[in-house]
């Protein structure tokens, strides 16, 4: 092929190579992803770490959670729990021995998300024969998908025996979030705040993982021909 010819051909190759390229990442074998747990129980956790209710240290409470509902209900509970005993108060399972009962409800217990895309989304595109469609992936020249939790958490004490009101809150709200940015398809990073700096967030790297493969195949030797002078 002659030269002139050869770098004609060669931008169709590039863009062959670009659209054939794919990276796929399943982050949960369950239906609900960890991420969006975290995101759910981080805000949950910013909610109920500002309720506060006006009743006396060592009052016997019994906390009603007829009206809480929403995912991971069970979680926030007791993250509500633990700040009404950071509190000071006397949490008690049997209604019939309280002083008091609280009420807690929760107006939000969820996840919300958005996106940006410059480029094209991914499409379903007739095929021959006729019925029969062929997927085109999603290409991002940019980028960028928000996931975020949200929580809205609110608390009322009333005295066991009168029904009389002892304190309320106003509604108290947290929130956590997950963005994942992506630029000209290949560049790709993430920010948050539902993981502590401290923790270790790359063990599941797209290196680490790379680095495992020959010991998962069996090979052995030295993969890693890099060196530090």
């Amino acid at each position: 092929m002659p030269p002139h010819s050869l770098l004609r051909f060669l931008p169709c190759l590039a863009a062959g190579l670009l659209l054939a390229a794919c990276t796929t990442e399943r982050s949960s074998v369950p239906q609900r992803t960890a991420t969006e747990q975290l995101l759910i129980s981080t805000a949950a956790d910013r909610a109920a770490a500002d309720l506060s209710l006006s009743i006396p240290k060592g009052t016997r409470v019994f906390i009603d959670r007829q009206y809480f509902q929403g995912y991971d209900d069970g979680y926030a509970l007791n993250a509500i729990r633990t700040q009404f005993l950071r509190q000071g108060l006397a949490l008690v399972d049997d209604r019939a021995q309280a002083q008091a009962i609280v009420n807690v409800s929760s107006g939000a217990l969820s996840t919300d998300e958005k996106s940006l895309l410059i480029g094209i989304p991914a499409l379903q595109l007739p095929a021959l024969p006729v019925g029969t469609s062929v997927s085109v992936p999603e290409i991002a020249l940019f980028k960028t998908a928000q996931d975020k939790g949200v929580a809205k958490f609110i608390a009322t004490g009333y005295d066991a025996k009168t029904g009389k009101l002892i304190a309320t809150t106003d509604p108290q709200y947290g929130f956590s979030h997950q963005t994942n940015h992506t630029i000209l398809l290949f560049f790709s990073w993430e920010s948050g705040d539902l993981v502590p700096p401290n923790a270790d967030q790359k063990s599941l790297s797209v290196g680490n993982i790379a680095r495992g493969i020959p010991n998962e195949l069996g090979l052995t030797g030295n993969i890693d021909k890099s060196t530090s002078r």
